[in-house]
Formats: structure tokens, sequence, C-alpha cells
């Protein structure tokens, strides 16, 4: 095989995984890892692909980063609706008594908040000013909202000071959204600026993230969390069975509702 037909194999690759490799590349072809960063440095020059450390994602269309990156919360809220709601009544499952549960923002964690609320004897923290505000009318619930600054199409506070309103903390869980899942990334935003995703999953002793099956195969290009920062993934029914092997074979517990 020559290095143009490794390349359209590469690009066939990507359009059926979405994301490949170096290493996998390497071990398939029987080259150094060298000569596949340089067929990954051609095809991004090509606008195949974008680049990664150790791999590359498909280069996504631009109404697809439209559909997610340009909607407001409200709208999301809406998408998937009925998915989200059972994927939020299943995450609260996961909570007791006394519990101390971190809440990120997005649209399917606001429906958890919806469930929450109907909680006693938990604490919340989060950095949503929606759910904030939904959790704001249970007295019995301690709340401690992270400040920051407010990025103001998710209502939702980011940024140095919104961190550092972690330190010290130690949580139970963390239910945590996304725009899409990848089997080799983890989760993923079109967004920017979602570092503290990683700071609230390493103060937390369980991570659950939350995510509907349109989610599955769809790559952002920001990583909101790798895989090995999942204990338990929540999602609808219509997501792929062979999602739930592949993740089961890295120690995560793949839920459908």
């Amino acid at each position: 095989m020559n290095a143009s037909e490794r390349r359209q194999e590469i690009i066939e690759l990507l359009n059926m995984n979405s994301t490949v490799l170096v290493s996998d590349l390497s071990k398939k072809y029987d080259v150094s890892e060298v000569t596949i960063r340089t067929d990954l440095r051609l095809l991004e020059k090509q606008g195949v692909l974008t680049r990664f450390h150790g791999g590359a994602t498909k280069i996504i269309d631009n109404d697809d980063i439209k559909s997610f990156k340009e909607l407001q919360l409200e709208e999301r809220y809406q998408r998937f609706i009925e998915a989200k709601k059972r994927i939020a009544i299943e995450a609260v499952k996961q909570v007791k008594e006394g519990d101390i549960i971190i809440l990120d923002s997005g649209s399917t964690t606001m429906l958890i908040a919806e469930e929450l609320v109907k909680l006693k004897h938990i604490t919340v923290i989060t950095n949503s000013l929606t759910s904030a505000f939904i959790l704001s009318d249970n007295s019995d619930i301690m709340l401690l909202i992270c400040g920051g600054t407010l990025r103001h199409k998710t209502r939702s506070f980011h940024g140095k000071i919104a961190e550092q309103s972690l330190d010290g903390i130690s949580a139970d869980i963390l239910f945590v959204g996304a725009d899409g899942i990848d089997a080799q990334r983890g989760i993923t935003t079109f967004n920017e600026g979602y570092t503290i995703s990683s700071v609230m999953a390493n103060v937390a002793k369980k991570v659950v993230a939350v995510l509907d099956s349109s989610k599955f195969g769809r790559n952002g290009i920001n990583i909101v969390l790798p895989l090995n920062k999942l204990d338990v993934i929540i999602t609808d029914t219509n997501v792929d069975n062979k999602y739930q092997q592949e993740f089961a074979k890295q120690g995560i517990n793949l839920i459908a509702v």
C-alpha cells in the first residue's frame, strides 16, 4: 500500500469512527508514528481533519456545529426533552440522603436540578445560574454557587474564580453533560473554556455523565473529560448497543433508560 492509498483509508476510517489515534494507525499500517503524523498533517492541510495530541478527528460540518454551538440554553432544553427527562430521573437514583452533589451546567443537568429539588438533606454545588434558581426553592437543600464570569449563552459561571471556589471541596458525585462522546477522546464540547468540569471531576468520588443518544459518536472541538474520569454514563435506549461493550471494556457502567 502506498502513502496515497493509506491516507485514503484513514479518511474512510474517520468517516466511520469520527476519530483515529496515531498509535492505532501505526500498528494497522505497520509504519512509524512519525509517518502517520505526517499523513495527518497533510490531511489537515486539505481540510479533512483536525489533529489533537495523539490523533485526529474529522472536520465537523458547519451545520453540525451550528446546531449545538449557537443554541441558547432554552433551545437545548427542548431538544430530545423526553429522553433527557428519563435520564434525569435515573440520575437522581444515584443520590442518597446526606450526599454532596456537584451539578455542572447544561440542559440535561438542569433537568436533574428539577428532580433534586424534590429531595431533602443534600448539598448541591453548581456553576449553573438556572439550576441554582430551581434548587433555591427548597430550604432543605444546602446550595453553594460557584461564582465567576457568567457565560450568558449557557447561564453558567466559568473562569478562575469559579474554579477556585471548589478548593477544599470533597463531593460524593458529579453530574456532567456534554455536546458529544467518543470512545477514544471522552466527552467533548463545541465551546471553549470548560476547564471547570475537570476541576469538578477531581474533587468528586463518582463522575456520572448524562448524555442523550444523539451525542454518541459526535465529536466536539474541545475535551470536557477523558473517559478515564467517568464512572457511569446515563443515556436513553436509542443508543447503539456497541457503545455498551466499548465502555464496559474501560470499566464504565452505561445505563440506558
